[in-house]
């Protein structure tokens, strides 16, 4: 029996993806809605911090979900990860933070931090399958609505 999430393709974003990965995010109640300049910054090697972002795209080769990260040695913060409401509930989330883990680990990342709406049960499920752990709360710390956002961390072993 094959994964829901197998034939899908994890690699590194490129500019070339920035329309595709805007209209998956403007899509999501959760995503955020950048402009397109902060994605291409997001793409650009040259970004401070520097960022690792991927994208994971199915057999069509059409992206269904994008993670970004930025990275503060030993640190890494978890900016955004989101999948396609088309495409959720099949592991691609989960692909793609394995995949980031992957990545920071051989950038010599030790820990990784986030931020998530209090509201947003499924993302909260899922970092906390991930072994994350709640490391504080952030009173009215979204806009549109406002919203608490929950700190969660994780350590890279």
């Amino acid at each position: 029996m094959s994964s829901p999430a197998e034939g899908i393709e994890i690699r590194r974003m490129s500019a070339a993806d920035v329309p595709r990965v805007i209209e998956i995010a403007s899509g999501l109640e959760h995503a955020p809605l950048y402009p397109r300049s902060t994605w291409m910054e997001v793409v650009d090697p040259k970004s401070v911090p520097p960022r690792l972002a991927l994208v994971a795209g199915g057999p069509s080769r059409e992206l269904c979900g994008f993670a970004v990260a930025s990275l503060l040695p030993p640190q890494a913060e978890l900016e955004t990860i989101a999948v396609a409401a088309a495409s959720q509930r099949r592991g691609i989330g989960r692909r793609l933070i394995q995949s980031l883990f992957q990545d920071l680990r051989r950038a010599g990342i030790q820990e990784v931090w986030l931020e998530v709406r209090v509201s947003n049960a499924p993302a909260i499920a899922l970092y906390r399958g991930l072994r994350f752990r709640e490391t504080g709360h952030r009173t009215s710390y979204y806009a549109h609505p406002v919203e608490d956002a929950l700190l969660m961390s994780l350590r890279l072993d």
